[in-house]
């Protein structure tokens, strides 16, 4: 990759944007660097006890119903 990839994380907003990591994963820091440099709405969900891989397959550790409430709200649309 030849590209500085938050120069424009900022221009994301104002659509909502979730981050998803594993409390233990070893590339957690990408995220909170993410969720931290972009503007709002934002959401950071870090998984407890999850490693990187974890968050692939293992249906015990993925957070179904938090992911689906983040897209309930966000993709609501206007009235």
């Amino acid at each position: 990759m030849n590209m500085p990839l938050m120069t424009n994380i900022a221009e994301i907003s104002p659509r909502p944007m979730l981050l998803i990591h594993g409390e233990k994963a070893h590339s957690r820091y990408f995220s909170e660097t993410a969720f931290a440099a972009a503007a709002q709405p934002k959401e950071l969900m870090i998984i407890k006890g999850a490693s990187h891989v974890d968050l692939y397959d293992r249906m015990d550790k993925i957070p179904f119903d938090a992911i689906a409430a983040f897209f309930d709200k966000s993709l609501k649309r206007p009235v």
